[in-house]
């Protein structure tokens, strides 16, 4: 599969890239050569015939599952869920201060796919969960190097969210087989929380009293606050990232040819915390002190994004737009970048700000962006 050639390539080894916002939007249901592309290590190349996944740990039946078996012996289904990586929106965060050793992800780190498989929660039926088990590690075949070490890539997700209906090992995204960039044959989807718990290339699954030990769940993705430095930190002290936080993201502004000049239509996404449903997203042009409504135009379920969009007539001359969002628990966002930095850059979900410029012309205005 050929990505699309306009793509942000912030990494070639390993393979880090994202679409532009405004190629992002124009797709409720992300086209897979515009989804983005996290990597950690190689990209290994797997043949589906001689595939086993392994079931092993605290279970009263290990397992070795062939792509066969996946096939044949579950029950197949289709989920819509939307991934998103925990750097998502990480340059706003380096105006605070630098981020060192990080991608500079900016707002276009997510993707909504349709994904079939078989729930994860039927592969743990059959080889029997043992009741003192806490948690489902994740192991993938790619080679990630820490330090000169092999690591590889895991992750863990309590119990309690593997036996949802929700989680599944997919095979298809989109109505296709996986291609290789995305986890082929077989990967882990796990709506509602950050990307990297959806291990590609999913290899092994070991059920244990505690999270796994793997170097991406125990230590990488740990959420530490603002204070904290990477030199003098306990790294024991970050929390492990699990669910996602309430998130809103403008995307474009486009004119109203239909409309005076001053109109235009400002479009965006927004996600709520843990795959919760967004009930409302508001959007201001005076730093906060008035908001205005937005119409949510698609998505409306558990685990995917949501697109939404407002018409302001909007001045001459440097503006700035604010965008934020509740889901249907309430859940917010803090309004600055200040509250939310901290050294790794994860879980960016403060007021989105779109800096911009409009100037006047004989017959028709421009809007100039200058700013993010």
């Amino acid at each position: 599969m050929k990505k699309h050639s306009e793509l942000i390539v912030h990494t070639t080894n390993p393979e880090n890239a994202e679409p532009p916002l405004e190629l992002l939007r124009k797709h409720f249901i992300t086209p897979e050569e515009l989804f983005y592309v996290r990597n950690h290590g190689n990209i290994p190349l797997i043949d589906a015939e001689s595939y086993r996944l392994k079931v092993s740990g605290l279970v009263e039946h290990e397992l070795e599952i062939s792509m066969d078996n996946i096939f044949c012996d579950f029950p197949e289904k289709t989920v819509m869920a939307t991934v998103q990586c925990a750097g998502n929106r990480r340059t706003e965060l380096l105006s605070v201060a630098p981020i060192p050793g990080e991608v500079p992800w900016r707002e276009g780190a997510i993707g909504n796919a349709t994904w079939k498989g078989i729930p994860l929660k039927e592969v743990l039926k059959k080889a029997g969960v043992k009741s003192e088990v806490r948690y489902v590690e994740f192991t993938g075949a790619d080679d990630v190097f820490r330090n000169g070490e092999n690591v590889g890539f895991g992750a863990s997700i309590p119990i309690e969210k593997a036996m949802t209906d929700e989680v599944l090992l997919a095979f298809e995204m989109n109505g296709k087989p996986l291609e290789p960039i995305h986890g082929y044959p077989l990967r882990v989807i796990v709506p509602g929380f950050i990307g990297a718990r959806s291990v590609k290339w999913l290899s092994e699954i070991i059920l244990r009293t505690e999270p796994s030990k793997n170097y991406f769940q125990d230590r990488a993705y740990r959420l530490f606050p603002p204070d904290a430095k990477p030199e003098t930190v306990d790294w024991n002290s970050g929390v492990q990232l699990s669910q996602l936080d309430v998130n809103c993201v403008i995307t474009s502004l486009v004119k109203n040819a239909a409309a005076r000049d001053s109109q235009f239509i400002i479009q965006g996404y927004a996600m709520g915390m843990g795959g919760r449903k967004i009930k409302r997203v508001e959007v201001s042009m005076n730093g906060g002190e008035k908001w205005n409504t937005a119409k949510i135009t698609e998505g409306d379920h558990f685990g995917v994004w949501s697109f939404w969009e407002i018409e302001l007539e909007i001045p001459l001359g440097e503006q700035e737009i604010i965008a934020r969002a509740f889901d249907e628990d309430s859940n917010s966002q803090p309004d600055q970048f200040e509250k939310v930095w901290n050294f790794k850059g994860y879980m960016n979900n403060a007021w989105h700000r779109l800096k911009f410029k409009v100037s006047e012309f004989p017959e028709t205005s421009r809007l100039e962006k200058f700013g993010s």
